[in-house]
């Protein structure tokens, strides 16, 4: 802990950093984003097991980038998020300075996105045996019961976008929900309007979501929202062979086509 305090204060002091983001302690024993503007502040900064949120959602916040020359300390779900922000063309190599602690308790800092490819090689976990089998479970039951078990799931949402604001790749300026003219999705928490709400984000997560869970982790009804995303981005690597935020440059499943498709799902 100590090497990462002083490494923090050495990149403030030097003026490598105006602002560094990591992780301090919070309530109740639990971890929280801290913000570290200040060589002496550092002493706040703790990297343990409760170290899980995915620090890459403040990026792009205007109070953070205000700072100008900012850093993070990564876990490995934020490290996979920058790669996939830089992949969308919304992060470019060098301008984020960037840490984080390997497993054996080293301080790594990344001179380039190349970098954290290779380190996410040996390092990027695979979703977790429980929702694996979360998403199994439902996948097993018949058509009608798997609607009926997202219509349940979906009726306990109450509009308040926690999903979105805990997404880091939920980036827009405006989404599609604050739009009114047209009203493309309903502001009120009803069925039909939840529905649209969470298909119309799955879908825009579609082969872009790392899997961090913090949308699940942020939601206050507990609906599993992170079974969509994960199921769509199983679909789209066994027909397309991606896999999102592992490589800073990416073709999109959703996003590529052939002036020569047929497009004979066109009806």
């Amino acid at each position: 802990m100590l090497e990462l305090i002083n490494k923090v204060k050495e990149l403030l002091e030097s003026g490598t950093v105006n602002l560094m983001i990591g992780y301090g302690d919070g309530y109740n024993k639990t971890a929280k984003p801290v913000f570290i503007a200040k060589p002496e502040s550092a002493d706040k900064l703790i990297w343990d097991v409760r170290c899980t949120q995915n620090l890459a959602v403040y990026i792009h916040k205007h109070e953070v980038k205000h700072y100008g020359k900012i850093g993070i300390i990564a876990n490995v779900k934020a490290l996979s998020t920058i790669l996939q922000l830089s992949a969308e063309n919304q992060l470019k190599d060098g301008t984020l300075t960037i840490l984080t602690v390997s497993p054996k308790g080293e301080i790594r800092q990344f001179a380039n996105y190349e970098e954290i490819e290779n380190y996410l090689l040996s390092n990027f976990p695979e979703p977790l045996a429980s929702d694996k089998k979360k998403l199994d479970d439902v996948m097993a039951l018949p058509r009608e019961q798997r609607w009926d078990y997202w219509v349940n799931e979906l009726n306990k949402c109450i509009k308040c976008y926690a999903c979105r604001s805990a997404c880091p790749l939920c980036y827009c300026t405006q989404c599609t929900v604050e739009m009114n003219q047209p009203q493309w999705i309903p502001n009120a928490s009803h069925g039909q309007g939840n529905f649209e709400w969470h298909v119309m984000r799955a879908m825009h997560l579609a082969g872009r979501c790392i899997e961090c869970n913090q949308c699940l982790d942020a939601c206050p009804m507990d609906i599993p929202l992170n079974l969509l995303t994960l199921k769509l981005n199983e679909d789209i690597f066994k027909d397309f062979g991606q896999k999102p935020g592992l490589k800073a440059t990416l073709d999109f499943a959703l996003n590529s086509f052939k002036n020569e498709d047929k497009e004979n799902f066109i009806r």
